[in-house]
């Protein structure tokens, strides 16, 4: 037998490839092989921007010696958790019950029936800390199997029946003055964020505070974000050179980061810069945005049009190596203007080893000196080797980007934006939709194997019904029609949102997590997508479906506000009505004064107010019967199809959306 990885489609499955392990992609053949052999499965699941998966695989996966015993005792299952999130999520349940802790690499020891055992996350090579080696893990198990195999039977069954058992959906009301005093204990005052260290970009919880504020006043709700959103962007966890922000920061201040940078991250903060942007016209909300659009389009987007998913926290096995400085590289680089940038970027050693991250905690007094010393410094990085790039394309977090990218494009006046949006959906509806089936990953234009997810359905088709208000593209909107209709008819049992769907393939227990942690929960996404479609065709059913996935969160915002982020916004969305605004265009191409009308309707109305734009007679149900006022374009603002007086200046539309500004 030997190793099968090279020939996935996952770059983490390839990155194994060459492993002396005997890997085996997830599948029945390969349950069938332990079965056979009467041997447990172990099961390693990771990711490729993933820093401890790279040491582990260097000090034991790469061993001849680990290999074999591997080989003797397991049937060695790979999985790439971006892939195939259905089965990191089942594992990683199991994990955390059995373990109390989570995080990758997860290494969980499995019965040939799937179910599981013996659950951990890194183990080291040789013994360290308390902790037991690999090698140690794998002969106790070895060992149990043969002579303790009922007890090991027992445990799996137990694990199976108390996780896999259905969780009702809460039945509290979501009360959104409650879930912002919530956060506030959370908040910490001197440094922002939530929480301690370490500490992630908490974009979904910022985007509700956003939303509140718009709709409610609440200042104090607005300064956590002015707060949070100044410390990040001037921390180092933000790349000061090239825009883009890195997975979280180890340390409480924002200083030093786990170097790997996410699409979703960005994605996700990208609308919220933009977000803030359009409610303080803070000049540093606008630069990041536009910084970090410029990240996605420069480092992320790959030649078939989509976005790739990461870059990685290594380059060359050394963490951090492209992105960090010494004090003396500077002095060779810039000359005179060392100092300066020593003093003003916090030159002093933040890192390991001498070496720092650049902040910019001011802003430089002299702009066009620090302009020419950024663009000087990046192009010397550049010519370091660059980080690797785990270049899938996942449905879900492109359907985020398209939905950033979109807003951020219309909002900014950068329309470069938008056509990057529109060509990633376009390669997701050509390669991911199969008919009314949507399959999670692509890489190099080929479709990977696994089944899109609840998340990948709902984040694509929020993503096309933004494009539709943006573009007056009726494409768009049946696109997402199909992918919503499929939601509906698949990922729904007696009244419970499920993430995987009744056609996919059955596992051990069907998975459903309606938290929103580092991306958005399948549910949260649902009721967002599902309240716009209703709000854009007058649908009870689609409306009476978003409030029914809403409530799936209502008992996390209610206990757990940090992770209902994402279901908070949306609650906040329709708590602002929510409003539905129609702009008829001359014609499709939404040029002139109509462009303009968009431009408001985004900016102005409430952050996630359903927007359909385009010609007269568009197919859109909120279109229907509405048309020019005296051969001009025109904008109308609705609720529940209930519309104020058309308006045809981009004046007159804000202040219909902002009448106290």
């Amino acid at each position: 037998m030997a190793n099968e990885l090279g020939r996935s489609t996952s770059p983490y499955l390839r990155q194994h490839a060459d492993n002396p392990v005997e890997w085996r992609e997830w599948s029945e053949r390969a349950f069938a092989e332990a079965r056979e052999r009467d041997v447990p499965v172990f099961l390693s699941v990771g990711y490729s921007a993933c820093h401890w998966c790279h040491v582990m695989a260097h000090e034991s996966f790469e061993d001849a010696a680990t290999a074999a015993y591997l080989s003797e005792h397991f049937v060695s299952v790979k999985v790439d958790r971006e892939e195939r999130p259905d089965v990191d999520a089942i594992y990683m349940s199991a994990t955390v019950a059995m373990t109390g802790q989570g995080g990758w690499p997860m290494s969980v020891f499995l019965t040939p029936a799937g179910e599981p055992f013996f659950c951990g996350t890194y183990f080291p090579k040789d013994t360290r800390g308390g902790m037991a080696s690999f090698r140690q893990v794998l002969e106790a198990i070895a060992d149990a199997w043969q002579h303790r195999r009922e007890q090991l039977d027992g445990i799996g069954k137990r694990v199976v029946e108390q996780l896999g058992a259905h969780q009702p959906a809460g039945e509290e009301a979501f009360d959104l003055d409650r879930a912002v005093q919530l956060l506030k204990t959370d908040f910490d005052p001197v440094d922002a964020g939530f929480g301690r260290a370490p500490k992630f970009p908490p974009s979904m919880v910022l985007d509700f505070l956003l939303r509140h504020h718009r709709r409610t006043g609440d200042e104090d709700a607005l300064a956590m974000v002015a707060h949070t959103c100044d410390r990040m962007a001037r921390g180092g966890m933000y790349d000061q050179l090239a825009g883009g922000f890195a997975r979280y920061s180890v340390d409480g201040q924002w200083v030093v980061p786990h170097f790997e940078k996410m699409l979703y991250d960005n994605a996700l903060l990208l609308d919220v810069y933009t977000h803030w942007w359009t409610l303080s016209g803070d000049p540093l909300a606008r630069r990041v945005a536009e910084e970090t659009a410029g990240f996605l389009l420069a480092e992320l987007r790959t030649p078939e049009g989509g976005f790739a998913s990461a870059l990685d926290a290594d380059t060359e096995g050394e963490e951090g190596k492209y992105y960090v400085w010494t004090p003396d590289e500077l002095r060779q680089v810039l000359g005179d203007d060392a100092a300066w940038v020593i003093e003003l970027c916090d030159v002093t050693g933040t890192f390991e080893h001498g070496t720092s991250v650049l902040q910019l905690r001011r802003d430089p007094e002299d702009v066009e000196r620090w302009d020419r010393v950024r663009s000087t410094l990046a192009q010397v990085r550049s010519r370091r080797p660059y980080p690797g790039r785990d270049d899938k394309v996942v449905a879900a977090w492109n359907g985020l980007a398209i939905t950033a990218l979109t807003r951020a494009g219309v909002v900014l006046d950068r329309p470069e934006y938008v056509e990057a949006a529109a060509a990633a959906a376009r390669l997701i509806r050509e390669v991911h939709l199969d008919g009314a089936r949507l399959y999670r990953t692509s890489r190099d234009g080929v479709r990977g194997s696994a089944d899109g997810v609840l998340e990948d359905y709902a984040a694509f088709a929020q993503g096309c019904l933004t494009l539709l208000g943006a573009t007056g593209d009726v494409e768009w909107f049946r696109v997402a029609e199909g992918l919503l209709g499929r939601v509906l008819e698949q990922f729904v049992a007696d009244g419970s949102y499920f993430d995987t769907a009744a056609d996919a393939e059955q596992l051990v227990w069907r998975p459903q997590d309606a938290t929103d942690n580092a991306t958005p929960s399948g549910v949260s996404l649902a009721a967002e997508a599902l309240i716009t479609f209703a709000s854009l065709t007058g649908s009870d059913s689609y409306e009476t479906a978003a409030h029914q996935a809403l409530q799936a969160s209502a008992t996390i915002a209610a206990r757990a506000s940090r992770f209902a982020g994402r279901a908070l916004a949306v609650a906040e969305t329709i708590a602002g009505g929510p409003l539905e605004i129609a702009v008829v265009a001359a014609d499709d191409s939404l040029t002139g004064s109509a462009r303009e009308l968009v431009r408001v309707a985004f900016a102005d109305a409430p952050w996630g107010t359903p927007i359909a734009a385009g010609a007269p007679g568009l197919g859109v149900p909120l279109m229907d019967g509405r048309g020019l006022v005296g051969g001009s374009p025109a904008a109308f603002v609705c609720q529940k199809f209930t519309c104020r007086l058309p308006v045809t200046l981009p004046e007159h539309l804000r202040q219909e959306l902002r009448p106290t500004d």
